[in-house]
């Protein structure tokens, strides 16, 4: 049963906003050319800046550097700095799952060795699900970890692991059981891409940029200490980090710096098909956003939301894919030469060539549908 309500962010939350509103603001020189996808600005500098605000492990213990705040304060500080554009790809992963799955699975000792220095902005983790040849039947795992005395010997690889080339670590999820197959014999290990002799291939995409990443472990050999919560525990583990993934602002505003462009451009006086598109868009955004508030209020109760947040992931991509196409047919004709477009222009043509993979990150919409189709009871 879905559980999405008229939850409202709370009134003591209005002035984070602002006073996010205001860092950014001091910060523009050091933003650059905003882009509101999460994954186009990998800027260690601006993460650090965020870490010292607090800004980063917001809901975490105190005691590894976290600042005990809500999940609506972190909501409040997502959508603000996604919505500016700003360039929060280096942390991003550390702060979205990995530490959450650390906090929950890891044992004491990974948690002081890893989330201090994530809250600080300076620790950066990427996600090591995908594989080649697989699609998006995470269960297909072939990568393996073979225990040998105190170490894991790793051989295989993974595929689209944003920043991977630029990060610290990798959570990977490995078969630690020979010859299991589908959930069973998995496990999470953390991998230290720098040192443990990991080779990182950036994979550039047709916007020209390098975010993905092919990694190749071949008898790569990490600590045994660096299994993430129980040797064979990982399907369970994987799943669990889902709600985080797929429920936040991130995922109805990537595209959300077209809509801003297009508005601006139209000016005070639009034409008629102009206000209808930018309406409908806003109409989208508005309901989009309070079914993510709703998942953070669920989270703040210490739920699993993976059927809300499935459910907003998968509309919000859909928005996301649509919103391109509706500002273009709306923008006349002979217009995308003046000056006043400039800016809509070049958003518009960075947003046209991210977009094919808005619905691929973080499960496909077929993935998403199964999920939602199961918590509802539908088969």
């Amino acid at each position: 049963m879905l559980q999405f309500d008229s939850i409202r962010l709370p009134a003591d939350t209005d002035s984070l906003r602002q006073e996010v509103r205001s860092f950014i603001e001091e910060q523009r020189t050091l933003i650059g050319k905003p882009n509101s996808d999460f994954t186009t600005g990998h800027d260690a500098e601006f993460s650090a800046l965020l870490g010292e605000r607090g800004w980063i492990g917001m809901t975490w213990p105190k005691q590894y550097g976290g600042g005990e705040r809500t999940f609506f304060e972190r909501y409040v500080v997502t959508e603000e700095l996604l919505a500016a554009g700003a360039p929060v790809s280096a942390h991003w992963i550390a702060d979205r799952q990995s530490g959450p799955l650390l906090l929950r699975f890891g044992t004491e000792a990974q948690k002081q060795t890893y989330l201090p220095g994530i809250t600080r902005g300076c620790t950066f983790f990427s996600i090591g699900m995908s594989e080649p040849n697989t699609g998006s039947d995470l269960a297909s795992v072939r990568t393996t970890a073979i225990r040998e005395g105190d170490a894991w010997r790793i051989n295989g690889t993974k595929l689209w692991s944003t920043d991977a080339h630029r990060n610290h670590f990798i959570i990977a999820l490995v078969r630690t059981e020979p010859g299991s197959e589908r959930h069973a014999g998995l496990s999470q290990i953390i991998v230290d891409l720098r040192q443990d002799g990991a080779e990182v291939r950036p994979i550039r995409n047709m916007a020209g940029g390098e975010d993905f990443n092919e990694i190749r472990f071949d008898d790569v050999l990490v600590p045994l200490d660096r299994v993430v919560g129980e040797p064979g525990n990982g399907w369970q583990q994987v799943t669990s980090e889902l709600a985080y993934e797929r429920s936040g602002p991130e995922r109805f505003l990537s595209a959300y710096r077209v809509l801003v462009e297009f508005a601006r451009a139209a000016g005070a006086n639009p034409t008629a098909e102009m206000a209808s598109v930018t309406g409908r868009a806003a109409a989208h955004l508005m309901t989009l956003r309070r079914m993510s508030i709703s998942v953070a209020g669920m989270l703040e109760e210490g739920k699993s939301p993976d059927v809300e947040a499935a459910l907003v992931k998968a509309l919000g991509n859909d928005f996301e894919k649509l919103l391109p196409e509706m500002v273009r047919l709306a923008t006349p004709d002979g217009v995308l030469g003046d000056a006043a477009w400039a800016a809509f222009r070049e958003s518009y043509a960075d947003t046209l060539l991210l977009s094919p993979s808005f619905t691929l990150r973080g499960g496909t919409r077929e993935i998403l549908r199964g999920v939602i189709a199961r918590g509802l009871g539908l088969r």
